[in-house]
């Protein structure tokens, strides 16, 4: 039996975006639009918009509109992690985001990725790399965190830094790209 675009895109294969994807995505965006209309409610509130459709939101996970992200059902946020203002997560595959773990203003979360190669990726078809943040991290704003990524416990990544390979946990990293620095 074939494999859905959807399946496709949730398992990290090449697939094409269909109607079964773009449906997902208008979803999203309308919803998007309801949680970055809510900025003055109670956190309360805006906790409850985030498990509608986020795929795990942890107790006093707090994410501060506006918001982007493709999909939400990717995104997995442990207890008390922290999203300021202008957050953007493409999350064709999995992101997972540890506990504690407190992201800047103007952070970018990628694990949507493009094919190398310019014919393969002239056809149309993407993939996805999941990115994976452990707990107490700190994140600086504006960095950008690229596919496939995996940033260890009590990790921090300095504004502005591009996070091109994976981070050990402890490690402080700042730069583009992202190098280790001597806390």
């Amino acid at each position: 039996m074939s494999k859905t675009e959807k399946q496709k895109m949730l398992a990290g294969e090449l697939y094409r975006p269909d109607a079964e994807l773009g449906a997902d995505q208008a979803a999203t965006k309308a919803w998007l639009v309801r949680y970055n209309a809510a900025l003055a409610l109670p956190v309360s509130q805006r906790h409850a918009l985030l498990r509608e459709r986020l795929a795990q939101v942890g107790n006093e996970a707090v994410i501060r509109p506006p918001f982007f992200c493709d999909y939400g059902y990717n995104i997995r946020l442990g207890d008390n992690v922290f999203l300021n203002f202008n957050c953007v997560i493409l999350d064709v595959v999995e992101v997972t985001i540890g506990d504690r773990t407190q992201i800047g203003p103007a952070v970018q979360i990628y694990a949507a990725d493009h094919p190398r190669d310019a014919e393969t990726r002239r056809s149309g078809v993407e993939f996805g790399r999941p990115v994976r943040i452990g707990s107490d991290v700190w994140i600086g704003g504006g960095a950008i965190i690229l596919p496939g990524v995996t940033i260890g416990d009590g990790a921090v990544i300095g504004a502005g830094s591009v996070v091109t390979r994976d981070v050990g946990a402890g490690q402080t990293v700042t730069g583009n790209p992202a190098r280790p620095h001597p806390r």
